[in-house]
């Protein structure tokens, strides 16, 4: 069964000065750290989704790639640095994600807010999804977030709930949909999102329950991918997913209501989050 593909870098001055920039300004993206496989056509379209509260995680789930360790210091000039990146980029929409930060108090949320404040100062009308942990589940910690106004909220459920101990280290499925269901509650103006991986060893009829909880906790955004193994060392590929049960899951996101959905091989929670913010149904 593969592991995470080898994409070839391909040319280009877009590609080059986007790698560079990052470098420059100090800034992580989950596309490097998680080792994206569509990191380069991204990069090419001059696009990354922000990582923010520095590379490593408080958590080592069996299907990420981001390093755990020591984490860092929070760093009082990332929003700044973010802010500026974008605006170099002329992005109009940008994802920013976290590692996990279980060591502080409110889990980073005031770096998320902090961050977006500093978007809407430089860039102005630039919309903004989030895309955050789990924050322990702390209503404090969300409500931190939902009041610096992003566009869309964006919290991964990852798995089924049969899979869900065996790959989101300290995470709870329960606890991801109660979120979910908490910012759909709160702010009911802001799009919710989830996203999770498929051939991890599911059972399609997980997946079904699995997004009729997302629909039921208020999720009216969704992705669906290919699981890669980053390496050996990771949980492991149980099934390379078939175009027809992709097709499946479409139909099923449709039938259950979903406003947008990317779902196919090589889609990610941010990939084309623009479009799906736009109430697209894309067609992978």
């Amino acid at each position: 069964m593969p592991v995470l593909p080898k994409v070839k870098v391909p040319a280009g001055a877009r590609v080059t000065a986007t790698r560079e920039l990052l470098a420059r300004m100090r800034v992580h993206t989950v596309c490097q750290e998680a080792d994206c496989p569509n990191r380069w056509e991204c990069f090419g379209n001059g696009t990354a989704t922000f990582l923010i509260l520095g590379a490593r995680c408080t958590r080592r789930c069996r299907f990420c790639h981001i390093q755990g360790g020591p984490p860092e210091l929070v760093d009082p000039d990332e929003p700044r640095r973010v802010a500026e990146t974008v605006a170099e980029l002329g992005l109009r929409y940008v994802v920013v994600t976290s590692v996990t930060r279980d060591d502080l108090p409110d889990g980073g949320a005031g770096q998320f807010a902090a961050v977006i404040a500093a978007l809407r100062a430089r860039v102005g009308d630039v919309r903004i999804e989030v895309l955050t942990p789990d924050f322990g589940g702390d209503p404090a910690a969300l409500d931190t977030v939902l009041a610096a106004g992003p566009n869309v909220f964006n919290h991964n459920i990852e798995t089924v709930a049969r899979l869900t101990p065996q790959l989101r280290d300290k995470a709870s499925y329960l606890r991801s949909l109660a979120v979910l269901a908490y910012v759909h509650h709160r702010a009911p103006e802001i799009p919710v999102k989830s996203g999770l991986m498929v051939g991890a060893g599911e059972q399609p009829g997980e997946v079904r329950a699995t997004l009729q909880d997302l629909r039921r906790a208020g999720c009216s955004l969704v992705s669906i991918g290919q699981y890669f193994a980053p390496s050996p060392a990771h949980h492991p590929v149980i099934e390379e997913v078939s175009e027809k049960q992709f097709a499946r899951y479409r139909a099923w996101a449709e039938e259950l209501g979903f406003r947008g959905f990317a779902i196919g091989p090589m889609v990610r929670s941010s990939y084309h989050a623009a479009a799906l913010h736009s109430s697209a149904i894309l067609p992978y």
